[in-house]
């Protein structure tokens, strides 16, 4: 199996919501086989007799209970679903509620109450096998306590502050992940890429149109050191790829390079995951900001609760060296040419949609000058002037919004609170 379709397994059974529960099933099916021997041989009973009609209605009543307890959850987690993505933003779905491991694992434990439960009423009809109707009646206890849980983690879970906190967090792991070395002494870009002469050989992209997942740099970085060449990614992590557009462009010995081995170094799918897209997280968050500012929900508040989120995030990438597009050699020479998201583009995600809806409000426009200008003095100078053009932009939008002096000067304050807790 390729890289791309071990990755591609590997993200889709992390957000598949049945593969836990299908695991309980199977683990239920090898308990009662092996706690119905330990029962046979152990022999064991209770200090009072329970009739085999008596155990078969309490085992009926566990798994109707249950059984209850699955449909709910099931009911609720569609309505969650549908509640989150028009209030919200519909990438929530993938990133946030399918990949929940306290919602999988609670329902996984319903799925195994209820086989076990009917595996030990098929286990008692001539005699009441006492060790697993002991256990059944546990499993029956810790089902309740779970559901009551769950309805209170699923309430949490859905506030609009729980969602961008939670996605901030993924995108801080993926941050580390794709930028793990920090800025340690002053900042100094590194200059642009130079662009080699035309490619010598295309590879293009075939099968279906698709978006870009992930991307194995380490087996292209080996094939372009065995070539003696430089191999090129013609996209980036998140970028839409056509079929018959070129996927590589090959130059020098790479020319020569193992088609196969390249093709399975790239995971395409239908929709962008969070794994190795950085800015993916980002556009999230924006995307959540910019719906709450929409005239059908106008939710000011959960716009500034997703730019904390996004501040935190750019004080973190800030801070980082961000790829200079190569990857190179032992001697330090060109061999893989990979894009990845600038400065400049996370400052850009973050800041103009959000300014270009939502600068009329107060809270708004209040949080961002103050995300922008807490930046500049946090961050390494590299990072000032994008800081800065966003903050020029935010004074221009403000001023063509021909708003009464006093509100434009209210306007004008920083404000982590958005309006009430101003910075001086």
């Amino acid at each position: 199996m390729g890289w791309n379709r071990r990755y591609a397994l590997r993200s889709y059974v992390r957000s598949a919501l049945w593969v836990i529960p299908l695991a309980a099933y199977l683990a239920a099916m090898v308990a009662i086989r092996i706690l119905g021997r330990v029962d046979e041989w152990l022999g064991w009973s209770w200090s009072w007799v329970v009739e085999v009609p008596v155990a078969q209605i309490a085992l009926q009543a566990i798994i109707t209970a249950t059984l209850s307890f699955i449909v709910f959850t099931f009911s609720s987690l569609l309505v969650a679903i549908q509640v989150a993505s028009a209030q919200l933003t519909p990438r929530v779905i993938a990133t946030t509620l399918l990949r929940d491991n306290s919602i999988r694992s609670v329902v996984a434990l319903f799925v195994f109450t209820l086989a076990f439960g009917i595996g030990t009423l098929a286990r008692t009809q001539d005699d009441v096998p006492y060790l697993l109707l002991l256990v059944a009646f546990v499993l029956a206890g810790l089902s309740l306590a779970a559901f009551l849980y769950l309805i209170d983690y699923a309430a949490r879970l859905l506030r609009p502050v729980s969602i961008v906190w939670r996605i901030g967090e993924e995108g801080l792991a993926v941050i580390d992940a794709v930028y793990p070395v920090k800025i340690r002494e002053r900042h100094v870009p590194t200059p642009p890429r130079p662009v080699p002469r035309g490619p010598d050989r295309f590879i293009v992209h075939s099968g279906i149109s698709a978006i870009v997942l992930a991307v194995d740099l380490d087996t292209l970085l080996r094939e372009a050191k065995r070539t003696d060449g430089i191999i090129e990614f013609a996209y980036q992590v998140g970028d839409f790829a056509s079929v018959g557009e070129p996927l590589f462009l090959l130059y020098g010995g790479a020319a020569a390079a193992d088609e196969g081995k390249l093709r399975a170094a790239v995971a395409m799918g239908p929709e962008r995951t969070i794994e190795q897209d950085a800015t993916f997280a980002f556009r999230v968050i924006v995307d959540i900001a910019i719906k709450a500012l929409s005239k059908a929900i106008n939710d000011p508040t959960t716009a500034v609760l997703a730019i904390d989120q996004l501040h935190r995030l750019l004080r973190v990438t800030g801070r980082r060296h961000l790829h200079d597009d190569v990857l190179r050699g032992d001697a330090g020479e060109t061999r893989v040419i990979f894009r990845t998201a600038s400065w400049d583009d996370f400052v850009h995600l973050s800041c103009r949609e959000i300014r270009l809806y939502g600068a009329q409000n107060f809270q708004v426009a209040r949080r961002l000058r103050a995300m922008l200008e807490n930046l500049l003095v946090v961050l390494p100078e590299a990072r000032g002037p994008a800081l800065r053009d966003e903050l020029e932009l935010l004074d221009l939008t403000l001023e063509r919004l021909d708003l009464l002096p006093k509100d434009l000067v209210l306007a004008r304050v920083p404000d982590l609170q958005g309006l009430g807790g101003s910075l001086r």
